[in-house]
Parts: C-alpha cells; structure tokens; sequence
C-alpha cells in the first residue's frame, strides 16, 4: 500500500479514536472503553520497552491519570495519542527514578507484533521478524533511537508529536528514528530475513 493509502487509514484510525475522546469526554463510559482499547496496545509496549515487566502497573497508574484530566485534553484522535504517550513516559520516568535504575533498551513482545498500528509499510515490516528477532533488534538499539522507532512505528505518532512527547527537537526525532530503522533494516538484510523489509524500514521515514 502507497503513502495515500496509510494516510487514510491513518485518517480513519484517528477518526474513530478522536469521536471516541469527544464523547467520553462528555461522559460515555463505553466510548471511553474504545478509546482505551485504540491506544492501549501501543502504550503498553512502548512503557514496556522503558521498564519492562512493571508495564501493568505503570500504565495503569497513567490511565488513571488520564481519565483524571481527560476533561482538561483539546485536540483530536492524534492529539490523544501524542498526549496519552506523554503521560505514560511521565509515569514510566518516575516509576525508574523510584527503581533507581535506568531506562532500558526497548523490548518487543508478541502483541507489538500483533499491533493494528495505522502504518502499514511498518506492520509489514514488523510482521517479517520473529518475537525473538524483535527483541534482540530493536533491544540492541541505542536508548535514544529505540524511543524514537518505538514512538513512530508502535504508537503511531509522527516526527513533531513524537518529538513534543521525547521534549526534543522534531528534527532530532526524526534523525535517531532514521538511523534506528536503517540500522534495523541493514541487521534484516544480513540475516536475510525478506528481501522487501530492509528497504521498506529505511524508506519509512
């Protein structure tokens, strides 16, 4: 599928979620059931990549947050999802500041794999590598550059709004999540995983 064709996929995943936040905000429990439900699996897995195993907890001290102050968001369905993703960092940091330890390399489980993220260059991407493959890759990336691929491929934020959730430049974004997919795309090629994936990774940005 052609740029065109994410774009209105993107189009319509934002939609859906962006209907969903205005009612919710206006006090439809089941509406916010399905905006938890389009964002949820993405969160998780980038909160996990940050502190492995505590990513239940973490994120279900983020919800709460995020039902706390979901009367206070302005914006649409990318808006929550650049918002939702700050929030959980937020809570991710504090809980490693408590732990006392640094963030980790970011790691992928299967249900990232499974992720009906709205790029679909990426999932085909994604889906050419194992569980183990994702964990050993995207783990071996350097922390900055790990965020970033995490940030534009699981969640689905693009170059700004990953950037205004990492407080860095868009530009600086861009560059860590280029060279970490490049740097994907290169380990594929010499694993000889798929001919199509490497060159796919390395045109995503």
């Amino acid at each position: 599928m052609g740029h065109g064709g994410e774009s209105r996929r993107t189009q319509a995943f934002d939609g859906e979620l962006g209907d969903a936040v205005a009612r919710a905000q206006q006090g439809d429990e089941a509406a916010f059931a399905v905006a938890y439900r389009l964002v949820q699996p993405g969160l998780l897995a980038y909160v996990r990549g940050l502190v492995g195993a505590d990513a239940e907890d973490v994120m279900s001290d983020a919800w709460l947050e995020i039902a706390r102050d979901l009367g206070r968001f302005k914006g649409d369905g990318a808006g929550f999802r650049g918002w939702t993703a700050t929030i959980a960092r937020h809570r991710a940091l504090d809980h490693l500041r408590r732990q006392r330890v640094r963030p980790r390399a970011s790691a992928l489980e299967q249900d990232v794999l499974e992720l009906p993220a709205p790029h679909s260059t990426h999932d085909q991407a994604m889906e050419a590598m194992s569980t183990e493959q994702a964990l050993a890759l995207v783990g071996g990336l350097p922390r900055d550059q790990a965020e970033a691929v995490l940030l534009r491929v699981v969640v689905g934020l693009d170059g700004p709004a990953a950037a205004r959730v990492l407080g860095k430049r868009p530009g600086a974004v861009r560059t860590a999540a280029h060279r970490g997919l490049r740097r994907l795309a290169r380990q594929l090629a010499a694993d000889g995983v798929t001919d199509g994936a490497p060159r796919t990774l390395g045109e995503s940005t």
